[in-house]
């Protein structure tokens, strides 16, 4: 189940960049495949500095 699950969630960028209808779009998927990462990188930050900030108390 869990691999069907990766499966769907996997996109392809480079399909849609060469399918997209205009540039704008191009960048929303662009902006659209990083957000994802970024977000994890800032809850990743944030449970640091609460872990760090834990220690000195």
């Amino acid at each position: 189940m869990r691999s069907l699950i990766i499966f769907l969630q996997q996109v392809n960028v480079e399909q849609k960049l060469k399918d997209a209808p205009d540039g704008q779009y191009q960048i929303g998927v662009l902006i659209g495949s990083f957000v994802p990462f970024i977000v994890l990188v800032g809850i990743a930050y944030a449970l640091y500095y609460r872990a760090k900030k834990k220690e000195k108390i």
